[in-house]
């Protein structure tokens, strides 16, 4: 008998398994629409050092 492995769900760190699970990694399909609402209202952010078009500026002003 092979044990089911699982995983924290991203959003509510409930256990979730991977095999036989279409909202995977999530536990549910709850979790993984408050993920993609937390995407789309950009609370998510990757950190950076430029700002968006900051090389097109800096060539415009020589």
């Amino acid at each position: 008998m092979t044990a089911i492995t699982t995983y924290p769900c991203p959003t509510c760190q409930k256990p979730a398994t991977w095999t036989d699970n279409p909202s995977r990694p999530f536990c549910s399909e709850r979790c993984k629409l408050i993920d993609l609402g937390a995407w789309a209202s950009e609370d998510y952010k990757i950190a950076t050092q430029d700002t968006p078009f900051s090389d097109e500026l800096s060539e415009n002003q020589h």
